[in-house]
Parts: structure tokens; C-alpha cells; sequence
């Protein structure tokens, strides 16, 4: 089913008449507008996931998905003909958060109500966030990486920083959680930054075209690889199997999502870890405040725990929790439903952790 439904996303639009129920030309439209296809989740997880919560809250309601295929600009035409086609809310994950204000601008003269899904939007209007708590995704992924690189006999530790989409409020939480834990270790020697960038739009390519270029750049002296998710982790793995090293050779870290693919990796050793974030609890909370918007009683009161900053206005937030996974307790995506052991380990059965759980 997941298949089919990200196939089908995959064409750019999905519109989903629930419950086998013709839809009437008067009914209300929720658009949930994606950022782009390299970051797989948004069409094969939350989409999927939002449109069977709505399913269950908005059962009258229209909802049709659309990919912003890492174009601003077209993201921003996908806004605006959502308004000409009638939207009552759109639920907006930003192609570009730094390129967003033209979208919200629109929106707001328009009278149609946004809510910002995953990723932030700078400077317009939106009706609420609903997102993990960023800053306590980049603390666990910097105290996971102080850790082991604590434990490692060398000094300096050479440590290659693989940065998010720049100027997101994300990548700027996440890094300042990453430095709580790192700075400290830098200020000592016992860590030296030997490169370091953003990824443009969080794109896997570029983060290995980042990591080949380090390697080459260092002659291959990079010990640590620290990512922002499990693209910029994936990236630097893939750099890693081009280079001909083998699981263990590097610490990869800084993992993020919780992706299937990310999780194989770290089955097989080349990824020490990812944060996961249940994003069935995500795509749930937004369909929570969607549907309460579309009833007239706008954006639950109790649901609101913090706000993010936009530079616009203090947009308030959904705060959602967030947990590290690592070879040791990889169980606990099964546990959670995020995953069967029969997805993570297609393809890498002879695995010890899949020899055991499958």
C-alpha cells in the first residue's frame, strides 16, 4: 500500500476522496505541499501518514499533496493555484524556508490559513508549526557524537561537519545542539574541524559531493563524519563506499529521520545512529490542527507547547519529542511501528541484528 500511495505521489498530485464518498463541489481542500523528492519521507511516510489521519478527523475533507520538486518558485505557483482552486488551509513544508515569504504573503492576502509542516518559512504568516523539537535533535546528535568521540584513543579526532539547508531554523537549532556538546571537545583539541558546510535544500548529493571532496582534500584523515539527518549522513556514506572504505572505517553520526535506508545502514555499520522522529505522531498532530481549523475552532490551544521565531512573527509551535536510535536498540522503530525488521533488513538479511530478529 505504501508503495502504491508513494507512487502515486510521486506524480506530483494526489487527491484522495475519503471514504468512497464523491466528493462535493463546495468541500472544504486541505493542499499539503512537499519540499522536494530527495528527501524521501515526505512522500513515502508523512503524506501517506496525513492523509490517513484526516481520514479519520476530516472525513468530509479534500486533500491533494503536491511536490515543490526542490523549486521555490515552484512551490510558490503550487500556493498560488491552491488559493485559485479554493484551499481552506494549505499545510506547508517549505522547498526553501529562506524563499518562503512570497508563498506566505499570498496566502495571507488571501485569507487562507497556513500551517507550517516539518520545515520552517520566514517572513509571513502562518497559523502554527508542527515539528520536533529541533534543539533537542541537534543536543542528542551532538551528545551520541561526544561520546564516542571521547572514547576514541586519538587526538585530534578529525571531524568533517555535514550542516543542514543554511539559514533553516532547524539547521540553526540543530547546530547549536550539535555545539553544546561538540564545542567543548574543540576548545580542548581533542576535536579539529577539518571541513565544514551546509547543504543546499538538505540534497544527499551535494553533502557526498561535500564528503569526497574532504577525504580527497585530507588524503582520506577524516575520522568522523557529522551529519544534520539521514541525508547528509546517507551522503557521506555513499562517499565512503566510492572511496572503497568499509563499515568501520569511519564514524558516520548525526543521522536523523529514522529512513529505512538509514536504518540499514546502520544494521550493516556504516551509520552509528539516527534521531527518530515517529512521523506518524507528526503527520497526526498536523491533521489534529488542520481539522480543528476547518471545523472554525482554529489551532488547539493545548497542543501549542513553544513558538519558532520566523522573522515575521513568533509562530506558535507543536513541540514533538524525539529519541536516539543506534545498532543497540534498533528494536525500538519496530516497537514504535515506525518499521518492520522484514523492511530494515530487505536486502542485508545476513546482518547479525537481522540474523536475530528476522
Amino acid at each position: 500500500m505504501e508503495r502504491f500511495l508513494t507512487t502515486l505521489l510521486a506524480t506530483t498530485t494526489l487527491v484522495t476522496a475519503f471514504s468512497g464518498v464523491a466528493q462535493a463541489a463546495d468541500s472544504k481542500k486541505v493542499f499539503f505541499l512537499l519540499p522536494n523528492t530527495t528527501t524521501i519521507r515526505f512522500e513515502s511516510r508523512d503524506a501517506p501518514f496525513f492523509v490517513e489521519a484526516m481520514a479519520a478527523k476530516a472525513p468530509d475533507a479534500e486533500v491533494i499533496v503536491q511536490n515543490g520538486e526542490g523549486d521555490p518558485a515552484r512551490q510558490q505557483r503550487l500556493v498560488e493555484d491552491a488559493i485559485a482552486q479554493g484551499a481552506s488551509v494549505i499545510l506547508l513544508t517549505s522547498t526553501d524556508a529562506n524563499l518562503a515569504a512570497g508563498s506566505l504573503k499570498a496566502a495571507e492576502t488571501a485569507g487562507v490559513p497556513v500551517v507550517l509542516y516539518d520545515h520552517d518559512a520566514v517572513g509571513g504568516k502562518a497559523e502554527a508549526h508542527v515539528v520536533f523539537d529541533s534543539l533537542s535533535v541537534g543536543q542528542a546528535q551532538g551528545k551520541r557524537a561526544a561520546e564516542l568521540i571521547s572514547a576514541m584513543e586519538k587526538t585530534p579526532v578529525k571531524v568533517a561537519r555535514v550542516k543542514g539547508n543554511q539559514g533553516e531554523y532547524g539547521t540553526g537549532q540543530y547546530e547549536a545542539g550539535q555545539n553544546e556538546f561538540l564545542q567543548p571537545l574543540i576548545d580542548s583539541g581533542k576535536v579539529q574541524v577539518v571541513c565544514e558546510s551546509y547543504t543546499q535544500n538538505w540534497d544527499p548529493v551535494l553533502a557526498q559531493s561535500f564528503a569526497e571532496d574532504c577525504l580527497t582534500r585530507n588524503g582520506g584523515d577524516v575520522d568522523v563524519f557529522l551529519g544534520m539527518n539521514d541525508g547528509t549522513t546517507g551522503g557521506s556514506v555513499a562517499a565512503l563506499i566510492t572511496q572503497g572504505f568499509k563499515p568501520g572505517d569511519k564514524l558516520v553520526t548525526g543521522g536523523q529521520d529514522a529512513t529505512v535506508e538509514a536504518l540499514r545502514y546502520v544494521a550493516q555499520g556504516w551509520q552509528d545512529n539516527s534521531v527518530l522522529k515517529d512521523l506518524k505522531v507528526e503527520a497526526t498532530y498536523a491533521a489534529d490542527v488542520v481539522a480543528s481549523i476547518l471545523a472554525g475552532n482554529g489551532v488547539p490551544k493545548d497542543l501549542i507547547n513553544g513558538k519558532v521565531n520566523n522573522q515575521y512573527m513568533d509562530v506558535p509551535a507543536v513541540f514533538l519529542p524525539v529519541s536516539n536510535i543506534t545498532l543497540d536498540n534498533l528494536g525500538d522503530v519496530v516497537t514504535a511501528g515506525v518499521w518492520t525488521w522484514a523492511e530494515i533488513c530487505q536486502g542485508i538479511e545476513t546482518t547479525d541484528v537481522c540474523k536475530k530478529n528476522l
